[in-house]
């Protein structure tokens, strides 16, 4: 049949940004921030691809698509449903889109014109599949495979309610299966849509032949260039919807090549497109005036796009610090979070920086229970096995300075940590503040409370002392 194209068109991450807004981009003369996103925008951007491309293009979501920021969390995903139908979408695979539970995502799902792919997930009372594992697209003369995976971590880091009872699996056994399966439904070219993170995405690649092309979720990598590992193209594409990614390959005689890649940066020289801007007008609108209100202002940017620690987790921390009176605070390591720039900080920017809006809980922990805690915490940050690598970035926390060694081996990175200027007591207990069990963990501690004032109420009530400048009693581990 001769040479044929195919592009690959990606959207990862988008945690619920309908409209435009800022993303930290980082320069030599330290982060910047543009106003970037915006569904319409995309919807632009995918329209002008399908044209060029005469249609031969596949559209794919890796999930973290409807849980995130305000309008999403309110509505439990529904207010995304009109937007994301009229994009053109093809599949999806799933996260945080989990987080009210199996049952509710099998119901939002039935409302798009598109799959929901997830080979790796099993319920265990029946063996079943709740969601399709694959799905054959023809476009452009090519038959393409797409085989979903969705987060492993979902029956193992997340809270219990997300998994529901299913399990979630790696997906290296069944990916075998699934592309034998492709091959006996004669796809010229296999793709895993996978919400499992760049670096088990590469170790997937590495280990199971026949994957043309990964299209990568969860870890928020923005890839100016794909991996190629082995015979194996692999894009990401950020966050938030500040890029969308563009791969297109050629087909010529089985012979599968890189024609070109884009991490196309979706700013303001995109048009938005008229449709997708009414309809998120709508989903908007209800909630404007309220997420528009002005609750204080900062002096030095708020981001979470450092591993180690974040201005906008030392910001939080000291809010709930402050309304539980203790010393110590946790909170997990969340990647999303759109940044707020130096100047004002709104309603929306808050539920930004944590959607879920939980009590602020307090625990008292032995020392030897903070020092555990943090070692599994790294482990689970930096496992030599992809596939150990269950959370997000470090965990955040106040009050606290850990030395340690990142390169040891598990249980072994912490050096000594110290509470304020003491050397932490292993026997001593030590009253903490948290937010959510990703903070501190149900296996920690003792004493568990929520108090009556929630994580936003406190960054609000934090707000009120003043312009928010340099936090002091920040945490901070220290690589020695």
């Amino acid at each position: 049949m001769g040479k044929r194209l195919l592009t690959i068109v990606q959207m990862n991450d988008l945690h619920g940004y309908l409209e435009p807004h800022a993303e930290i981009i980082w320069s030599p003369g330290g982060p910047q921030f543009p106003t970037m996103g915006g569904l319409a925008r995309i919807a632009s951007v995918v329209a002008g691809l399908r044209g060029e491309t005469s249609g031969a293009l596949v559209f794919l979501d890796n999930g973290d698509t409807f849980h995130g920021t305000f309008p999403a969390v309110h509505s439990r995903g529904e207010a995304l449903i009109p937007m994301l139908n009229a994009l053109g979408i093809d599949a999806m695979t799933a996260h945080w889109d989990f987080a009210w539970g199996p049952g509710h995502l099998k119901a939002l799902t039935s409302r798009l014109n598109y799959p929901m792919l997830a080979a790796n997930c099993i319920d265990p009372s029946t063996s079943e599949r709740p969601f399709s594992a694959q799905m054959i697209f023809e476009r452009g003369g090519i038959r393409v495979a797409v085989i979903g995976l969705a987060a492993t971590i979902i029956d193992k880091s997340m809270p219990p309610r997300f998994a529901g009872g299913l399990q979630f699996t790696s997906g290296l056994s069944e990916l075998h299966s699934a592309i034998e399966q492709a091959k006996t439904d004669e796809a010229d070219i296999i793709v895993v849509l996978s919400h499992q993170g760049f670096p088990q995405d590469c170790l997937l690649a590495e280990s199971v032949a026949g994957i043309d092309i990964i299209v990568s979720g969860h870890t928020h990598n923005r890839l100016s260039h794909p991996a190629r590992i082995g015979q194996t193209l692999i894009m990401q594409s950020g966050c938030h919807g500040s890029f969308i990614g563009k791969m297109t390959v050629s087909l010529d005689d089985g012979r599968i090549d890189l024609v070109k890649h884009q991490l196309i940066p979706i700013d303001d020289t995109i048009p938005e497109q008229a449709d997708i801007t009414e309809l998120v007008e709508r989903a908007m609108a209800p909630h404007r005036a309220m997420l528009s209100v002005i609750v204080g202002s900062t002096a030095k940017p708020l981001h979470r796009a450092t591993s180690m620690d974040a201005p906008m987790d030392d910001f939080l921390l000291a809010a709930i610090c402050d309304v539980a009176g203790t010393a110590i605070g946790f909170s997990n390591g969340w990647r999303y979070g759109a940044p707020i720039p130096p100047g004002p900080i709104s309603q929306n920017d808050l539920w930004n920086i944590i959607p879920t809006n939980p009590a602020v809980s307090t625990v008292e922990l032995t020392g030897l229970e903070i020092w555990e805690m943090v070692e599994d915490n790294l482990e689970r940050t930096f496992s030599a096995d992809p596939f150990g690598q269950m959370g997000g970035y470090v965990k955040r926390f106040r009050g606290l300075t850990v030395f340690g060694r990142i390169e040891n081996p598990p249980g072994h990175r912490v050096v000594d940590i110290h509470a304020g200027q003491e050397v932490l007591d292993a026997k001593k207990r030590y009253r903490v503040a948290y937010v959510t069990e990703q903070g501190v963990p149900a296996k920690f501690g003792v004493d568990r409370a929520n108090l009556e004032i929630s994580a936003i109420d406190a960054m609000a009530s934090y707000l009120r002392k003043g312009v928010l400048n340099d936090i002091a009693g920040t945490g901070r581990f220290v690589a020695v």
